[in-house]
Formats: structure tokens, sequence, C-alpha cells
């Protein structure tokens, strides 16, 4: 299971609009790269055949097979503070992470 923060949450439903993109859903994903060998992306996408389906404080997500296997029990926040990141994601099962929040291994 990923979850999502109320904030977070709130986030992608503002991006959503922002970009005209309603029946679009949040993908989430994991690809090689970043600073320490895999990184977080997030994208607005339609379903794949071999897609998981999951919700989250109202927000439709999905995620591939492979990535699901990497992110499951993730929790995504928002911040949008003065040193805010953006999109934050504590993944339990990264043995480690980068300074920059968007890469793990």
């Amino acid at each position: 299971m990923i979850t999502l923060t109320p904030r977070a949450a709130q986030q992608v439903r503002t991006m959503k609009t922002e970009l005209g993109a309603p029946a679009k859903r949040l993908r989430i994903f994991v690809e090689s790269g970043g600073c320490s060998g895999f990184q977080y992306g997030m994208s607005f996408d339609e379903r794949k055949e071999d897609d998981a389906e999951i919700a989250s404080e109202g927000v439709d997500i999905l995620i591939d097979p492979t990535s699901l296997a990497y992110l499951s029990g993730s929790n995504i926040d928002f911040d949008d503070g003065l040193h805010g990141k953006g999109f934050e994601i504590k993944n339990p099962n990264a043995a480690s992470t980068c300074g920059c929040g968007k890469s793990f291994g």
C-alpha cells in the first residue's frame, strides 16, 4: 500500500486541475538513475494492463508491478514551506537515500 498525506493529495488535485487532466490518474514509479541507484518519478497517465490501481485520500494511483515492489509501504507528503522539497517519499524499503530526496538505493 502507498499512502498520500492530505497535503500531498490536495497538491495532486490542484496539479490535475491546472494541467487540465481530470481523467488521468497519478502514476508513481521507480527508474534507474539518481545519486543512489534508483529515482522516484510521478506523472499523470492512463491505466496500463499490468498496473496496480490503488486510492489514497481520494486520489487514484497507478503503479507498475516492479515499482510496487520497491514502494510498498511508502508514504508521500508534500512540503511547500520556505525550504520545501515538493513531494517527499518516505520509503521503508530504501537502504539509503540521497540528500535530494528523489533517489534511493
